[in-house]
This record gives C-alpha cells, sequence and structure tokens, in this order.
C-alpha cells in the first residue's frame, strides 16, 4: 500500500490549505498556517500510512512528518 501524502502550502487568497496529493481540492482550508497543519495532521493520521509535507511561503518545503508504519525511522 502506498502511503498517502498532505500538502500544507498558502493560497493566493493568503488562506493556507491542506490538500492530498493529486487533489484537485483543499481538504483543509484555514487563516494561519499553524490550524492548517494542525488539521492536516489530525486528518493524516486517521490514514493507515500518511506524510505530511509542510511548505514556507515561498513553496519550498520546509519539513516533513510521516504517520504509521515508517519505513525509514530516524537513528536514536
Amino acid at each position: 500500500m502506498s502511503r498517502k501524502k498532505y500538502h500544507v502550502t498558502k493560497s493566493g487568497d493568503g488562506t493556507w490549505k491542506g490538500t492530498a496529493q493529486g487533489g484537485q481540492r483543499a481538504s483543509v482550508v484555514a487563516d494561519t498556517k499553524a490550524e492548517a497543519v494542525r488539521k492536516t495532521i489530525e486528518l493524516a493520521k486517521k490514514q493507515q500510512d500518511s506524510q505530511v509535507i509542510i511548505h514556507k511561503q515561498d513553496g519550498k518545503i520546509q519539513e516533513e512528518r510521516t504517520y504509521g508504519n515508517d519505513p525509514h525511522p530516524p537513528d536514536g
């Protein structure tokens, strides 16, 4: 089974959104980045294996979080 990925990005209208990779519409829309991240993580945790990719305002990846069975857990 492949990992479901969600991206948290800033919209052109100034809101933040959480969208499933390949999705046409946002699953989460929020006024703040923190709120969008929180709600997207809640959604991702309901999936078997998922990943949340958090982007900066300029679109670059800031952080990735993995939930479920991580095939590459960090040492320590």
